[in-house]
């Protein structure tokens, strides 16, 4: 039955990406699953061009966060401009759309989620938790790959 072995599927990478980053003891653990429910692709090709564009997007976003916050600190005005600069540079570097979407993401949790850390050390965690998340996806899409659905029958004509 092919929902079941996909449901089953999907809760036993986002157990795993879990388990993993509390192992490492990452603060915020939950956003290791949250990017394997995200990246879990019924193929490796179809994961691995997602992984691409997270990576690049988290690695980007994390460090322009963290530049920024620890310059300038956190607010409306610096998320803007950060936001604004970001996706000038990622133009620059040549990331498409979807890894500036997620550079975005990545740097509005380290500017603007307020923490007790430098935010070089929020932008770390975020990388981590990140990285944990796509492996496990990855390694997923390798050991347990998922059957593609029988293609239905044509109706005849």
């Amino acid at each position: 039955m092919p929902v079941l072995s996909h449901a089953l599927r999907t809760a036993v990478a986002g157990l795993a990406s879990l388990l993993v980053a509390r192992l490492f003891r990452l603060p915020e653990a939950y956003w290791a699953p949250i990017t394997t429910l995200v990246i879990t692709q019924s193929s490796l090709g179809a994961a691995l061009a997602v992984s691409r564009e997270r990576i690049l997007g988290t690695l980007f976003g994390a460090a322009v966060g963290a530049l920024a916050a620890s310059h300038f600190g956190s607010g409306v005005l610096i998320f803007g401009v950060s936001i604004f600069i970001l996706g000038l540079l990622c133009t620059v570097v040549h990331f498409d759309r979807a890894a500036y979407r997620f550079a975005g993401v990545t740097l509005a949790i380290v500017v603007l989620v307020p923490r007790s850390g430098p935010p070089w050390r929020i932008a770390i965690h975020r990388c981590a938790e990140v990285l944990i998340g796509i492996g496990v996806a990855l390694l997923l899409a390798v050991l347990w790959p998922e059957s593609d659905p029988a293609p239905s029958p044509k109706p005849s004509s």
